[in-house]
This record gives structure tokens, C-alpha cells and sequence, in this order.
């Protein structure tokens, strides 16, 4: 399928330079692994109408079940589900953007533009994050919300996973190297996680959750710990 793939953008005159990005870029690729094609689009040519292009192509004869739109940095990520179960994502870069935006970047042909480093998550950001997702869970478990509580408290915890990553140079995106990370803290996380959804248990959760929240803050940054920490106390106690 990848070749195929390749040989379309070679192919396509609206396409003018391509690249593999992610696991087949740098090595790491094995059974579960996704398909990720970059393509620069002509520069008098709109990247919306190579993209509707190569979407009729993907279901008219690749297979594709469904697809997801994700746009950053004003590029299109269509990303595909064939019916096989395979995802294959391709992104349709204006001429002028295209460059390597992270360490695994295979150029297949063309000139790409400098490359650029990801931009990293900020401690401040995801820190905020942490305790806005332990407000909502507060709430819903002191309304009865149990489904709500389970969300929140599940968000809750991937934040304490991204900050643990970042502190720990390891990559804090999509869960990637969460693996990764000392016995100790995943051992925290995991006895906080909750074992049902009776009220006594998700609040037992959520106060573990919030108190490994403060002491992930104190190793970010000493001095928003302290100018958090009474309120993360009063967030910690729930009523149920």
C-alpha cells in the first residue's frame, strides 16, 4: 500500500515533493503501525482540491471506510480507516510550508523547505489543564455523575502522564512514552485509578489523583506549587 501510495505522488503533477514521516521515517515501525505520507502541493494549486482528489481515490479504490480531518498550522491531515483496519494518514502542505516538522522526516523527492523543531507542551498549559479536568471531576461525583466523573478523572491521569513525560524528556504526545516512565510514578497511577464507579471509589480516586497532581507541580515549578497548593488541598476532598 505504501508503494502504491508513492507511486500515486509521483504520478500526480499537483505534487511536487513527499516525505514519510513517523515510525517508517526513523526505524521503529512494526505490525501496528500506520502509514504517514506527506505531500507538498504545487504552488498554484489549491491543497483543498488535491486533497478531494486523493480522498475519491482512497475510497474509489484503497478501501477507505472513513476519514478524520485534522488541521494544524493551516496544513490538512486527512487521516483514512480502510476497511482492513489500517490507518494511513497523508497531510497536503501549501508549497511554501513544506519542511520537516519533526525528528522522523524520509524525504521520497523534492526540496523541502528548513526544517523546524516541534513545539513542546507547556508545563504552565497541561499544569492547568490537570486541575481544571479535577474541578469537573469534583463536580460530577458530588452531583452523581458517574460517567462524567470517569472522564474527568481519565483526563485527570493523562495529564499527570504528559507532565511526567515532559519532566522526564520523554515524548509527552498521544501516550507514546508513558511506558516509559519510573516504576514508582506509574505505580501512583496506577493505584489511584478507580476500580468502579461507586461514589466512595471515585472520590478515593479523585483525592489520589489531585494530591499526585500537587506533587507533580512541585517538581515543575516550586513556586506555582505553592501559590496552588491550598486550593489543590480544598480540591482534594469530595462529598459523596
Amino acid at each position: 500500500m505504501r508503494k502504491e501510495l508513492i507511486e500515486a505522488a509521483h504520478a500526480d503533477d499537483d505534487v511536487v515533493d513527499a516525505a514519510l514521516v513517523g515510525s517508517a521515517a526513523t526505524g521503529r515501525e512494526d505490525a501496528w503501525s500506520d502509514i504517514d505520507l506527506v505531500l507538498q502541493v504545487r504552488r498554484d494549486t489549491d491543497p483543498a482540491e488535491v486533497a478531494s482528489r486523493w480522498t475519491s481515490q482512497f475510497y474509489d479504490l484503497r478501501g477507505a471506510a472513513h476519514h478524520l480531518d485534522v488541521i494544524a498550522g493551516g496544513v490538512l491531515y486527512r487521516v483514512f480507516l480502510l476497511a482492513s483496519s489500517l490507518q494511513i494518514d497523508v497531510s497536503f502542505w501549501p508549497e511554501d510550508q513544506f519542511r520537516a516538522t519533526e525528528s522522523g522526516f524520509r524525504l521520497l523527492f523534492g526540496t523541502p523547505q528548513p526544517s523546524t523543531e516541534p513545539r513542546e507542551p507547556e508545563a504552565s498549559r497541561e499544569i492547568g489543564m490537570a486541575w481544571l479536568y479535577a474541578l469537573h471531576s469534583r463536580s460530577a461525583i458530588a452531583r452523581r455523575r458517574v460517567w462524567q466523573a470517569t472522564m474527568m478523572l481519565d483526563q485527570l491521569r493523562d495529564q499527570l502522564l504528559v507532565l511526567a513525560c515532559m519532566r522526564h524528556g520523554l515524548n509527552p504526545h498521544h501516550g507514546r512514552d508513558a511506558d516509559r516512565l519510573p516504576t514508582p510514578f506509574l505505580t501512583v497511577l496506577r493505584q489511584a485509578r478507580a476500580v468502579s464507579q461507586a461514589e466512595p471509589e471515585l472520590a478515593r480516586s479523585h483525592t489520589a489523583l489531585v494530591s499526585a497532581l500537587a506533587d507533580e507541580v512541585a517538581l515543575h515549578d516550586p513556586g506555582l506549587a505553592a501559590d496552588l497548593a491550598t486550593p489543590l488541598a480544598a480540591l482534594a476532598h469530595v462529598s459523596v
